[in-house]
């Protein structure tokens, strides 16, 4: 099936251990639909609504061509959210859900945007797309030697972990995807492409791409990382490091479990244990990767910023 050509079936809620000692202490929900949306700023007032009430921290995205996001809160406000968007009319959500043991966002947010995932050309994925493959069939597809494979996130997603023999095209940005793409034609001519990212949704539109510049045979993930780090045993895995995600968790790992890395929050790069051993690392301020690149005022407000972030976790 191509990507998005045909709705899918409203996925049935997860099973919930009996144990409560086994539940994670807060749900993460990962979701998104390519689907036309007529009033995004109504959309958006009605979901930060059902969101405050369901006490919910996070950031959703919506456009006219769909939602995107990431949220965070007990079982109970998920899955009231997850019905609202059931009554919204996303009945055909990429849904993913994990675990933390603590809230990884501060708020709750509902951002209006042109695109749910900016690459910043027109491409319609609910129409042509890349054929998906499951994660129990990715391994056999990436060994093959007339498969290309290219990891679709930023360098430092990337930096965290990634498959095995996989192309990474150094993108600070998913806008700069389609210039590379350009740029590397050559080295994909002939070639079977395969691709993936986190969840799924840049590939939607990476393999649109493809597709729309006369691409025959592209491939995507289904599911992304996330899928396939949560159904592939750790010993038949072809995936190296962790997986970056965009909360308070920074990375996670095979079976999805919390990974190791902590965020530098001036430059966003994912730091492991000897990162933040190093004397540039200052937590908060700077790390290897951007202390050259700060001014001292600059280091001193993140400073500031920091302090706060330590107060408001300390205050009951």
């Amino acid at each position: 099936m191509r990507g998005m050509s045909a709705p899918h079936p409203a996925p049935s809620l997860p099973d919930v251990p009996s144990d409560p000692a086994a539940r994670p202490a807060f749900v993460v929900a990962a979701l998104y639909q390519f689907r036309a949306v007529a009033d995004p700023a109504g959309l958006r007032g009605r979901l930060l609504a059902h969101g405050e009430a369901g006490g919910l921290c996070g950031t959703l995205i919506v456009a006219s061509e769909g939602i995107n996001g990431t949220v965070a809160g007990s079982r109970a406000g998920i899955d009231a959210l997850r019905a609202a968007l059931h009554a919204e009319g996303f009945t055909g959500l990429e849904y993913k859900e994990s675990g933390a043991s603590a809230q990884p966002f501060r708020r709750f947010k509902v951002r209006v945007k042109a695109e749910i995932v900016t690459m910043g050309v027109p491409v319609e994925p609910t129409r042509e797309a890349g054929q998906y493959v499951a994660p129990q069939d990715w391994n056999a597809l990436i060994s093959a030697p007339d498969v290309v494979v290219i990891d679709t996130r930023n360098r430092y997603e990337v930096k965290a972990g990634t498959f095995r023999g996989a192309l990474d095209p150094g993108i600070d940005s998913f806008r700069e995807f389609p210039a590379w793409l350009d740029a590397h034609a050559a080295e994909l001519e002939g070639k079977r492409v395969a691709m993936f990212c986190t969840g799924g949704i840049r590939c939607e539109k990476s393999t649109s791409l493809l597709r729309q510049r006369g691409y025959a045979d592209v491939f995507h993930l289904q599911g992304g990382i996330l899928q396939y780090l949560e159904d592939v045993p750790e010993e038949d895995s072809r995936w190296d490091g962790e997986c970056f995600v965009f909360d308070g968790r920074v990375t996670v790992g095979h079976g999805l479990r919390e990974g190791g890395a902590v965020m530098c929050h001036s430059c966003g790069w994912p730091l492991d244990e000897q990162e933040r051993a190093d004397a540039l690392f200052e937590e908060g301020v700077s790390c290897r990767h951007c202390h050259a690149q700060t001014t001292p005022e600059q280091k001193a407000a993140f400073r500031a910023r920091q302090r706060h972030f330590e107060r408001q976790a300390a205050s009951p």
